[in-house]
C-alpha cells in the first residue's frame, strides 16, 4: 500500500538500492516515507496472520519471504489483531471480487493502484488475464528487489496517483468503448486528501470503459486525523486524511459512477463488532470500516 501528497518530494534511494540481497532490501525499506512504510502492516498480516485467523486465511506464497528480507519478524504488527483480521478479510474480498469479474471477462485487465508488496496475480492468473501493479517509485524498487519478476501478462509500473495523468501513465484504456477493467486500491485512499480522492474517482468515472469497476477500502470519515489511536498506524508517521461520511460522496465526483457494493469488514472479527458494527452503520450512514465498489456506466 502507498499513497502520496500533492507536494510529494522525490525520495533518494540508498546507495545499495540495486543490491538484491536482504541487506539492500532492508535498507530500502528503512528509507520509505511515512505512508509507503505502512506496507509493512498488510505484509505482516499476510505473512503471519493465517494461523491466527484461519477462517480468513489467504495462503500468500510470497509475503513471508518478503517480510523476512526487509528484516521484520512481524511480531509488532501481529499485536494489532484487529488489523491483521481486517487485512486478511479485505484481501479475500478484493480477490473474490476480481475473480468474479474475470469469470465474466476472462481477458480483462486487473489494476492494483498502490500495490505495495501485495501479489494478487498469484491468485488471479487464469492464463488469460493481464495484471498491472502500480505504486510510487521507491515502492516499485523495493518490490522488484523482493518479489518474483512479473511474467508476460503482468507489468509493474511507477505512478503517483495524486499527480495528473496517472491514467495515461499506466496505459489504461484510451476510450470508453474498450474492454472494461477491474481496478482496486487496498489501504490507499484513507491516506489521501479529500480533493485527491475526489480527483481519483472523477478520473475513473471519466476515463473507464463502461462496466469497469473500482474497489477500495475506507474507514469512516470520523477517523480522519486520529491515526494515533490506531495500534499499528501509530507506529508510523502516517495520518488518516479521508473517509466517507455519506455514501453519496463515493459517486458524486462523476455522473457515470454507481455504487455497487458496501461490505463491512469488522463484523466478522468478533465481539463487540457483530453488535456495534450494524448499529454504527445505521446511525452514521456508513460502516466503521468497509470495502466499497463503484462501477462506471453509460
Amino acid at each position: 500500500m502507498s499513497g502520496s501528497t500533492a507536494q510529494r518530494q522525490p525520495v533518494a534511494l540508498p546507495p545499495d538500492a540495486d543490491d538484491p540481497t536482504p541487506r539492500g532490501a532492508a535498507a530500502m525499506a528503512r528509507l520509505l516515507p511515512a505512508v509507503p512504510s505502512t506496507l509493512r502492516i498488510p505484509l505482516a498480516a499476510r505473512a503471519c496472520g493465517d494461523a491466527l485467523f484461519p477462517e480468513v486465511a489467504v495462503g500468500d506464497k510470497v509475503a513471508a519471504a518478503a517480510l523476512a528480507a526487509i528484516g521484520d519478524d512481524g511480531r509488532a504488527w501481529l499485536d494489532d489483531r484487529t488489523s491483521v483480521y481486517c487485512t486478511l478479510a479485505r484481501t479475500r474480498r478484493f480477490r473474490e471480487r476480481a475473480a468474479r469479474f474475470l469469470e465474466a471477462q476472462p481477458d480483462a485487465r486487473i489494476v492494483n493502484l498502490g500495490c505495495g508488496l501485495a501479489d494478487y496475480f498469484q491468485w488471479l492468473d487464469n492464463g488469460r488475464a493481464r495484471m498491472t501493479d502500480a505504486d510510487l517509485p521507491e515502492v516499485v524498487a523495493l518490490r522488484r528487489a523482493l518479489l518474483p519478476p512479473p511474467g508476460p501478462r503482468h507489468d509493474v509500473r511507477e505512478v503517483d496517483l495524486c499527480a495528473g495523468g496517472w491514467w495515461d501513465a499506466l496505459a489504461l484504456p484510451a476510450g470508453r468503448a474498450e474492454a472494461p477493467l477491474f481496478a482496486f486500491s487496498e489501504g490507499v485512499l484513507m491516506y489521501l486528501r479529500p480533493q485527491q480522492v475526489t480527483a481519483l474517482l472523477a478520473s475513473f468515472g471519466e476515463r473507464a470503459p463502461a462496466g469497469s469497476v473500482f474497489a477500495f477500502d475506507a474507514l469512516v470519515g470520523l477517523a480522519v486525523g486520529h491515526a494515533a489511536f490506531h495500534p499499528s498506524l501509530r507506529r508510523t508517521a502516517a495520518q488518516l486524511h479521508w473517509g466517507p461520511n455519506h455514501l453519496d460522496e463515493l459517486t458524486a465526483p462523476h455522473a457515470r459512477l454507481r455504487l455497487r457494493a458496501v461490505e463491512p469488514l469488522l463484523e466478522g472479527y468478533g465481539w463487540p463488532y457483530p453488535i456495534t458494527g450494524p448499529v454504527f452503520h445505521a446511525l452514521a450512514g456508513v460502516p466503521l470500516y468497509a470495502l466499497y465498489a463503484v462501477e462506471a456506466v453509460d
